[in-house]
């Protein structure tokens, strides 16, 4: 029997790719098609992220996988990091580049969002921890800037890449989920917080759990990247770590998992939100997961330091890979701290 060819696009907040997976009956064998860098741009005194560029880089990774297949996939997914999002106007169209989620329009949100709905009412609906960095603070700062006015929806990253292919508008349970927007224990839109803060939920499209198929990819766009017939879009665990903590194998109630990319997630899976005081104290997150499961964890600064530098040091004109980076890091002697631990 052929082996059944899936497609994932997996969006990180350094890098793109798509992925081949190759369905044998027992196991995937991986194969990586396209490749494509990622990172904040300045446009006058924001940070925004370049959606445009991403999905055209997409589309390339679409006809490469037909080159490699002669056709398409039996299924093609999306999966990214967490919170940003887009605005679709009346038209259907994108409404400018989307805020990056480092950029500082959010300073001080946090707190005026407290001033009319306290902490601990937040994350006793949301389950979600406190950074500034989430959906509900950059969708306040859009309402006080008076962005959402022109505004028909608001799609999370993944979900508008599923928007191009199938023009259908959707909220993926586990990216909703990163937004600090949805009730955890509901797995629906948070409404009596939306409505204190003044935040449209009318923007906010239905949730559907991951599995679901969201219909045929567009025509124009199968037909652009050299695929016969109509494939299959599917809203994945569109949170990336969502999935990652799915492949994690025989992973049970005694498990912990890390996920480390940009950022670094460590916890376990919960069959429900532990939303407590002794939560809430130490800032964990209750973030959805694949099979009706919680993700509990807590968010460790990752590689974004080493994304940095190595950004500094190309500016520098000295360009390293990772390969490379990772032989240096081996060779290097260690700090005074760990020589004279090593020597007690």
């Amino acid at each position: 029997m052929a082996a059944a060819r899936f497609l994932a696009v997996d969006l990180g907040a350094s890098s793109g790719r798509l992925v081949a997976g190759a369905w044998d009956g027992a196991r995937f064998a991986l194969e990586e098609v396209h490749r494509f860098p990622n990172g904040p741009v300045r446009c006058g005194a924001h940070w925004h992220t370049d959606v445009r560029a991403l999905w055209a880089e997409t589309r390339k990774g679409f006809a490469a996988f037909a080159a490699r297949s002669g056709g398409g996939p039996e299924a093609v997914g999306v999966d990214s990091w967490g919170v940003d999002y887009g605005l679709l106007g009346r038209d259907g169209g994108l409404l400018g580049l989307p805020y990056h989620y480092r950029d500082g329009r959010t300073d001080g949100m946090m707190e005026r969002v407290f001033a009319r709905v306290p902490r601990r009412a937040v994350f006793e609906a949301t389950g979600i921890q406190f950074m500034q960095i989430n959906t509900l603070y950059q969708l306040a700062a859009a309402r006080e800037a008076g962005e959402l006015d022109a505004a028909e929806a608001l799609l999370l990253t993944p979900d508008l890449f599923h928007y191009w292919m199938t023009d259908r508008r959707v909220a993926e349970y586990t990216i909703a989920s990163t937004s600090q927007l949805l009730d955890a224990r509901t797995r629906a839109w948070a409404a009596p917080l939306l409505a204190a803060l003044e935040l449209p939920a009318r923007l906010l499209p239905p949730v559907v759990m991951p599995g679901s198929v969201l219909g045929p990819m567009l025509p124009f766009v199968a037909d652009a990247a050299g695929w016969n017939g109509a494939v299959p879009v599917v809203a994945v665990g569109s949170h990336d770590t969502a999935s990652a903590v799915a492949a994690v194998p025989e992973l049970d109630a005694a498990s912990a998992y890390i996920s480390s990319g940009t950022w670094s997630l460590m916890g376990i899976e919960a069959a429900e939100p532990v939303i407590t005081d002794a939560s809430l104290a130490l800032n964990f997150t209750n973030e959805g997961g694949l099979g009706g499961t919680i993700r509990l964890l807590k968010n460790i600064m990752g590689l974004w330091l080493v994304q940095e530098c190595q950004r500094q040091w190309e500016r520098d004109g000295r360009k390293y890979d990772w390969e490379e980076l990772a032989k240096l890091a081996e060779g290097a002697p260690a700090f005074f701290g760990a020589r004279e631990a090593r020597g007690k």
